[in-house]
């Protein structure tokens, strides 16, 4: 069976084991590989793993004690409505190491620059939340592949999660919160819907 197909949500995790900030951020770049919205890379993450931190993020969640309490760290998820500010630097990086010519480079920065103020807030904010899904789904599976375990957690204040981290609520509006840690229990299995009552062929 593919080892995609053996994930589970983990909610108890082995305290004593702690992901270092550099295994982390290889965790991260591997997952940033996933795609997004003109490769605008939208989501932010905040690694709650302070005793403080984790204090502080527990006055906004509704349960999941345990994956706060047990975790190596809670990665807490938004999206950032002022994306577009990174363009020059995500365009001039992809020019520099000769991804894309100069030519369409600039194209494409124009045309940043011309759809910026038409794009309603709702818009940014959805297209936000389909590149942090694509990002959290890499990111649980490339976990695994450094032997850590993860579950997803949506059970929290949404309207106080960016200012209670210190975060503009205006700006960072959240999408998940993902627990991470080496596992101490096994997990429950789970079940699907048949591909059948999800798919039609047309």
């Amino acid at each position: 069976m593919s080892e995609l197909l053996n994930r589970r949500s983990i909610r108890l995790y082995d305290e004593k084991i702690k992901i270092s900030k550099k295994e982390m951020t290889e965790i991260l770049k591997k997952a940033m590989r996933a795609p997004s919205s003109m490769n605008m890379q939208s989501y932010r993450v905040l690694i709650v793993e302070t005793p403080a931190m984790k204090e502080k993020l527990k006055t906004v969640l509704y349960g999941n004690q345990t994956q706060l309490e047990t975790s190596s760290a809670m990665l807490c998820i938004f999206t950032d409505l002022q994306k577009f500010k990174f363009a020059n630097k995500v365009y001039n990086r992809a020019y520099e190491y000769g991804l894309m010519p100069k030519e369409v480079r600039n194209k494409q920065l124009e045309n940043i620059d011309n759809l910026i103020p038409k794009i309603p807030i709702d818009d940014l904010e959805k297209t936000g939340w389909l590149d942090a899904g694509l990002f959290i789904m890499q990111l649980m599976h490339i976990a695994r592949e450094h032997g850590y375990d993860t579950c997803s957690i949506g059970g929290f204040k949404y309207e106080l999660l960016a200012e209670t981290l210190g975060l503009d609520p205006n700006r960072y509006k959240p999408v998940l919160i993902v627990s991470i840690g080496k596992k101490a229990e096994a997990g429950f299995p789970s079940v699907r819907l048949d591909v059948k009552d999800v798919a039609k062929w047309i």
